[in-house]
C-alpha cells in the first residue's frame, strides 16, 4: 500500500522546493501536479490550439506523455522525451496554465495520471486539491502558505532565474489574481483539507521548514509501518 504525502497552497508558498526536499530524503516519487497543467498549457500554445477546441485538445491529452526525472539539482519534468524544466516556467505559461487547468477533460486525464504513477509507488504530491480532491485519504496532508509579499518576492525571483526581470508590484498584482482565480475556480478550485496540518512559511527558513515537515512524515510513516506489522 502506497504511502502518500499531499502538499496544498497557494503559488509560491514553497511546496515545490519541501516537495523535492521531502521526497528525496524519504525516497518517495515526486508528483507536481502544476507541472503537469504547465506540460499541457506548453504543448497547446506550441501548436497554437484554442481552449475552445475540445477535438484537438482531447488529441493533445491522448498523445502528451509526462513524467519526472531526479536530477542534479532537482527534479526535471519530461514531455513527449523533451527536458521542458525550464520552459514550463515562462511568465507566457504561468498566465496560460489558469485557464488551461480549468477544463475538466484535462483535469481528468491528468487525475487519472497521478493516481496512476501512486498506485505503485510511495508519493508526495503538491498542487491545489490533492488533499481533498486527488487524495482524500491521503497519510499526511500539509496546507502551506506565506504572505503575498512573501510570495511575490519568491516569484519574483524564480522569474528572474530564467531570464524574465519584472517590476515587483507587476509580480505581486499577479499572485493577488492567481490567489483570487484559485479559490473561484470551478474545476481545481485552492481547497485547505479539514485534517490537513496548517504551515505559515513566510518567516521561516527553508532549512527549518523541512526539518519541520520532514518530522512530521517520518513520525506518520513510522506509524504506518507499525500497524501494518
Amino acid at each position: 500500500m502506497s504511502f502518500i504525502v499531499a502538499i496544498d497552497g497557494p503559488t509560491s508558498s514553497g511546496k515545490s522546493t519541501i516537495s523535492n526536499l521531502i521526497s528525496k530524503e524519504m525516497g518517495f516519487v515526486y508528483i507536481q501536479t502544476g507541472a503537469m497543467y504547465r506540460c499541457v498549457a506548453l504543448e497547446l500554445l506550441k501548436h497554437g490550439i484554442d481552449l475552445e477546441d475540445t477535438e484537438q485538445i482531447g488529441k493533445v491529452l491522448e498523445e502528451i506523455d509526462i513524467h519526472f526525472i531526479r536530477g542534479k539539482d532537482g527534479q526535471n519534468v519530461i514531455m513527449n522525451g523533451e527536458d521542458v524544466t525550464e520552459q514550463i516556467r515562462t511568465k507566457e505559461v504561468t498566465d496560460y496554465c489558469s485557464d488551461v487547468a480549468s477544463i475538466s477533460e484535462v483535469r481528468h486525464k491528468l487525475l487519472q495520471e497521478q493516481r496512476k504513477m501512486a498506485s505503485h509507488s510511495d508519493v508526495v504530491i503538491e498542487g491545489r486539491d490533492t488533499g481533498t480532491t486527488v487524495f482524500p485519504n491521503a497519510d499526511v496532508k500539509f496546507f502551506l502558505t506565506a504572505s503575498s509579499v512573501v510570495r511575490a518576492r519568491r516569484k519574483q525571483q524564480e522569474l528572474a532565474a530564467l531570464g524574465e526581470n519584472l517590476r515587483f508590484i507587476d509580480v505581486l498584482k499577479s499572485v493577488y489574481k492567481w490567489d483570487e482565480d484559485s479559490v473561484k475556480r470551478k474545476e481545481g478550485a485552492l481547497k485547505r483539507a479539514k485534517d490537513s496540518i496548517f504551515i505559515d512559511s513566510s518567516e521561516m527558513e527553508v532549512e527549518e521548514l523541512k526539518e519541520k515537515m520532514l518530522g512530521i512524515v517520518k513520525e506518520k510513516y513510522k506509524e504506518r509501518d507499525e500497524w501494518c506489522i
